[in-house]
């Protein structure tokens, strides 16, 4: 191999770590589980369900903006996850309500886009949701030490120990 081409490869292969994937959808195929005219977008950094009657904030806790580029997924056990919601509750609350909580595992699944992965959410109503685990508010009955998560990677929904990480966005209704 060239000079040339031993250095293009280094190259390539550094920067490969930096490169960002991007959501794949597939429309042609799968039908939208959630199109974005199912949602009304409130301005005030919520998004309201018309099938479900659910609000949701826009942005996982620990990002900010109108497209939830400012600050980063911030990350909880299962416990700190649900004291996140009274935090936001008991300071001034969010966009006028102090009634937020952690969803329950049917109401967070309510979100995930099936037709689409890595994230599997409508990302035009949840703008920058990461492809990580989020917690529901649902223990898991079998074990007292594990409660259900949705990933978005794939939308898939599971159950995992209380003391993991994982991201959490905010529901009222």
């Amino acid at each position: 191999m060239s000079h040339f081409k031993k250095s293009l490869t280094l190259c390539v292969l550094t920067l490969l770590p930096v490169v960002a994937f991007a959501q794949t959808c597939q429309t042609a195929n799968i039908p939208a589980t959630m199109p974005t005219n199912r949602f009304t977008i409130n301005k005030n950094g919520t998004v309201s369900d018309t099938k479900t009657g659910l609000m949701w904030k826009t942005c996982s806790e620990g990002q900010s903006g109108t497209d939830c580029s400012g600050g980063s997924a911030a990350t909880y056990t299962w416990q700190l996850a649900l004291q996140q919601a009274q935090t936001v509750n008991n300071g001034s609350g969010f966009a006028g309500y102090s009634d937020w909580r952690v969803p329950n595992v049917k109401e967070l699944v309510s979100i995930t886009e099936k037709q689409c992965y890595d994230p599997a959410i409508n990302l035009t109503v949840f703008p920058n949701t990461p492809s990580n685990r989020f917690w529901s508010s649902s223990p898991y009955a079998y074990s007292s030490n594990y409660a259900w998560i949705v990933d978005f990677d794939y939308g898939s929904s599971d159950y995992d120990y209380k003391v993991n990480s994982g991201n959490v966005r905010l529901v009222r209704g």
